[in-house]
């Protein structure tokens, strides 16, 4: 046993050994492997082997097409037969709208250049004769995945790993993890089997690593317990069963490939071949999420009872599907845990709080993924960043506000909607409301239809009484469309308010508060009193945060980002500091705020006649002029009897202010606004109108526009970086180089529909980038999306076109903030 490492792996399963692969592949000599059990002992080994394309993420769907390209590889380089039978994915629909989901999955899927092809029901039938097919739309098939044996290519990865000079230890479990301020103490038990069960000798290590990756799968809770951190990674109950040898199948055969992985998603099931017979896996309702706490000393590879009554339903539904299994019985099954999280996607990157250790966990389709997170996590750990933005997959992206409650709640719900439709629109309904802004109540008898951001709930739009929601969604415009599309009218006629209180808010302050964040940013810091835009960059000059920087005093800022990314924004920040403060520098202190200060924002050409009506100052007709308030800046003001620290800046393109105010205040400044309001026309307005607006002014989104897969430079931000100073990430940025440039394109697209920001972009037949964001512009009347393009497609009047339910619709590249690109509506003293 290696008493010092570069990397210590914690889990043998799929994901671990991929990672201790990547690691030694990407030329980390010293790397061990450590499974308390034997490989594949975990989920690994009574996985069914399903390695789906279909995933609605950008990210997700380039960790499966880089798992499924590199597991055709393992053969040659190790010798052995990952068992993939290479038979393709046959994904079925029975309506309409099922079809409309596969077609916007399929635009995202050619951004990545997966391939795909469409079928209609008569050829389904033709080629695949045992399939029913009279009730079918159509389907979608992938020719180049199938399933693979998950024990066979684990096994092949860790020889893959030893062949590169990784150590793997079996037998070996962690019992505490210590940090010296440079490297990790691992102290790690001999395990030993005692009757069946495998219990803890006498017999312990310690390792000192500089590097942590713990991919423990089901025992993620154990390790967030030793880490003292939160993982709301929490195992599902999956149950398939195996049928016995079907004759028709068997007879087929006879002249006849392997049929695809068949998936009815509308019938919750795959089916796949095995032997003669049928597998089949249900995403049934009511799974229960199982060792919340932590698993059993006891449970091992084991399994628990199956229980047929859960999943009748699609067990007749197969046979409908595929009749002649109706006469066939049942040779085994499976009931064992699968590891979900809170949106079904895996928990991939660097430990909240903590340094050199970094989580792999949460794999609901960990077989699909494990090849993909092992590269593009060595690409973080020995590069600093991966090729595509991996925000998305953060284990920050859940707040430490989550509870085991709470994860389990989303987490079973996870489970009931791997098929389930996932329209763009969509807001799952489990552990809500959670937390709220104290004007919730008045908001929800408005009219309030709430989506969640961070666990927050803020309104998307308002609608009548009565109106369902959920009946509302579509991948065309839904029911909401036009009540949006009011909303954003008002804004740009009249005067609108916008619940923003979900932004994160942070205090930086102290003697060295200036230099640091001089540093810690790309843009100028402002002088006091007023505001700047500006970004935080990550180690390869890509855009990390993006904050709007309110100097206070001299040293005292107020920063606020993006309201779905507080812990993400925190632990930057914070580890950030933590160098600063231990470098000889002087002292700066920060403080999360995020639930001390409400925020509405308030815009439109109105809006100073609504907040004169409730401004407390000697001169209260001129407190909101531009002499007095220009633009960019902030002051705090009374309004009634609530102290307000206004910021003059509108993420909607109109004259605005955010009111930032004490959150105890809440309600008495809501109902001052609405009153005073009430014969200026305000009306309330959502997230899903200020959404559009901000793409009619070019305004660039966290996390969609801006993220770690791109520069301040090449998300067209020049002005916003100070290139004459010098700042974290400067030197990474200028040498990338511009690769792709954000654009905005208005569209001509169908009548029924506008983009969602998933969608691939053309020149001719040739791809040439793919849309980050889309909707609807008032102003212009059309659709409108932004997004990345290679820099000879960029230039304004560039003719382009957008894949959209399986057609290519007339784009345009247009000039930077569309609306008002000269900033004068923004800037004009209105009545004031």
């Amino acid at each position: 046993m290696k008493s010092h490492v570069k990397a210590l792996v914690v889990g043998g399963g799929a994901v671990g050994t991929s990672i201790a692969y990547h690691l030694a592949r990407a030329g980390w000599d010293d790397v061990v492997l450590m499974e308390r059990d034997e490989l594949t002992s975990g989920s690994t080994w009574h996985a069914a082997g399903l390695l789906p394309y279909f995933n609605m993420s950008y990210a997700t769907t380039h960790i499966h097409d880089y798992s499924i390209k590199f597991y055709k590889t393992l053969e040659e380089e190790t010798g052995l037969n990952a068992g993939f039978s290479v038979v393709g994915n046959l994904r079925m629909a029975q309506s309409k709208e099922r079809m409309d989901e596969y077609m916007l999955y399929a635009s995202t899927a050619e951004t990545c250049g997966v391939p795909y092809e469409w079928m209609t029901p008569a050829q389904i039938k033709e080629r695949w004769p045992l399939v029913r097919t009279e009730d079918l739309e159509g389907a979608i098939y992938h020719p180049t995945d199938g399933y693979i044996n998950p024990a066979d290519v684990t096994i092949a990865m860790a020889k893959g790993a030893r062949q590169r000079g990784v150590v793997v230890e079996r037998r070996w479990q962690v019992d505490s993890y210590h940090w010296t301020g440079e490297a990790w103490e691992v102290t790690c038990t001999k395990m030993v089997e005692r009757g069946g069960n495998l219990v803890p000798s006498d017999e312990q290590v310690v390792i000192t690593a500089e590097h942590v990756v713990t991919a423990t799968g089901n025992h993620a809770q154990r390790t967030a317990k030793l880490l003292g951190i939160k993982i709301p990674a929490i195992p599902v109950e999956h149950q398939f069963i195996v049928t016995e040898p079907d004759a028709a199948l068997l007879e087929y055969r006879k002249t006849h490939g392997e049929h695809p992985v068949l998936r009815d998603a509308d019938a919750k099931w795959y089916v796949r071949e095995e032997r003669g017979g049928w597998i089949l896996g249900p995403y049934e309702r009511n799974a229960p999420a199982r060792f919340a706490y932590g698993v059993p000393d006891s449970f091992r590879a084991d399994l628990f009872p199956l229980d047929l009554e859960r999943i009748e339903e699609e067990y007749m539904s197969m046979i409908h599907r595929i009749p002649s299994s109706e006469t066939v019985g049942l040779k085994d099954d499976f009931n064992g845990p699968i590891c979900y999280t809170p949106d079904g996607n895996p928990l991939i990157g660097p430990a909240p709080g903590l340094r050199n250790m970094w989580l792999a966990e949460g794999f609901s389709f960990g077989i699909t993924a494990a090849g993909g997170a092992g590269k593009y996590l060595a690409d973080l750990m020995v590069e600093g960043e991966a090729e595509i933005d991996m925000a998305s997959l953060d284990p920050k992206r859940f707040g430490s506000w989550m509870t085991t409650d709470y994860a389990v709640a989303k987490n079973e719900e996870a489970y009931e909607h791997v098929y389930i439709l996932h329209h763009p629109d969509e807001e799952r309904p489990a552990a809500r409301p959670l937390r709220t802004s104290p004007a919730y109540d008045r908001q929800k008898t408005a009219g309030a239809q709430f989506g969640q951001v961070n666990g927050w709930e803020r309104p998307n739009y308002y609608a009548p009484e009565g109106f369902d929601d959920h009946a509302a969604r579509s991948f065309r415009r839904g029911g909401w469309w036009q009540y949006t599309e009011e909303e954003a009218r008002a804004i740009r006629e009249g005067v609108g308010l916008i619940d923003a209180t979900a932004f994160t808010k942070h205090s930086v302050y102290g003697p060295g508060a200036t230099a640091f964040l001089d540093w810690f940013t790309c843009n100028k810091l402002p002088r006091v009193g007023r505001i700047n835009l500006t970004y935080a960059l990550t180690s390869a000059g890509t855009t990390r945060t993006e904050y709007t920087i309110v100097r206070l005093a001299e040293n005292d800022y107020y920063l606020v980002s993006a309201g779905a990314w507080s812990d993400y924004d925190r632990d930057y920040l914070l580890k950030a500091l933590e160098d600063w403060n231990s470098g000889g520098n002087e002292w700066v202190g920060v403080q999360d705020v995020t639930t001390q200060w409400g925020v509405f924002a308030i815009a439109g050409p109105k809006t100073r006649e609504v907040l004169n009506e409730l401004i407390r100052d000697a001169e209260p007709e001129t407190a909101l002029s531009n002499k007095r308030f220009p633009w960019l800046s902030c002051r705090e003001i009374e309004l009634g009897m609530c102290p307000v620290r206004a910021v003059r800046v509108a993420y909607t393109g109109e004259l605005g202010w955010e009111l930032h105010h004490p959150i105890e205040m809440q309600n008495y400044l809501w109902d001052q606004l609405m009153q005073a309001g009430e014969k200026h026309g305000l009306k309330l307005v959502g997230a899903r109108a200020q959404n559009w607006l901000r793409q009619e002014k070019s305004y660039r989104a966290f996390g969609t526009e801006l993220g770690r897969d791109a520069t301040p430079l090449e998300a067209g931000l020049d002005r916003f970086v100070d290139l004459e100073k010098e700042f974290f990430g400067k030197e990474a940025m200028i040498k990338t180089g511009v690769r792709s440039t954000c654009v905005t394109l208005l569209i001509d697209g169908p009548q029924d529909a506008d983009p969602w920001g998933r969608e691939v972009l053309y020149a001719g037949d040739k791809r040439v980038g793919r849309l980050t964001s889309g909707g609807y512009s008032v102003a212009f009347g059309k659709s409108i999306g932004m997004g990345y393009v290679s820099p000879d497609c960029a230039t304004v009047g560039t003719k382009l076109k957008v894949k959209m339910f399986d057609k290519l619709w007339d784009a345009e590249v247009v000039e930077d903030s569309p609306y008002d690109p000269t900033n004068a509506t923004i800037r004009k003293n209105s009545e004031g």
